[in-house]
């Protein structure tokens, strides 16, 4: 049985894709304003919201539950308007998992349609555990739905 693994989501949106990338690239603090489940973001460390080494802490409600974690830009391209974060010290997936990335991308179609992925690489800490994080996708459908009506009254 393989320890690592990848789910995506693809999100299609109504709003426009530079609003998107605009919140994650630089409003990240403003999206615990736009989704219901989030419930607080703040930064832990550092003073930049938006650098590579700050370190900022979620609360979040998951399956049901209010869970907490700590998260870190790993890289970022304009160009292709993705964003790679580092979870970790996570309430639901540290016990489980050694590894837990999250890559937020918004694809522009050639037709205008847009949809936002969000893809969770993952490496399970021993064979032990069965299930990939599914919760997160529905987490993360849900959370992209609020975003986008709100970001369409903006």
């Amino acid at each position: 049985m393989a320890l690592t693994g990848k789910i995506s989501t693809e999100i299609p949106i109504q709003a426009p894709p530079s609003k998107w990338f605009e919140l994650f690239a630089k409003q990240l603090h403003d999206v615990q304003h736009h989704a219901e489940r989030v419930h607080q973001t703040k930064l832990h460390e550092g003073e930049d919201w938006h650098h590579n080494d700050t370190i900022k802490h979620w609360t979040y409600e998951i399956d049901g539950k209010v869970v907490t974690c700590k998260e870190k830009i790993e890289s970022y391209d304009e160009e292709k308007k993705t964003i790679r974060y580092v979870l970790f010290d996570g309430d639901n997936f540290t016990p489980y998992y050694n590894d837990f990335k999250l890559i937020f991308s918004v694809i522009e179609k050639e037709d205008g349609s847009a949809y936002v992925n969000f893809t969770i690489e993952y490496e399970k800490k021993d064979a032990s555990v069965a299930e990939p994080p599914h919760g997160y996708a529905e987490y993360l459908t849900k959370f992209s739905r609020d975003i986008d009506a709100n970001l369409l009254k903006a």
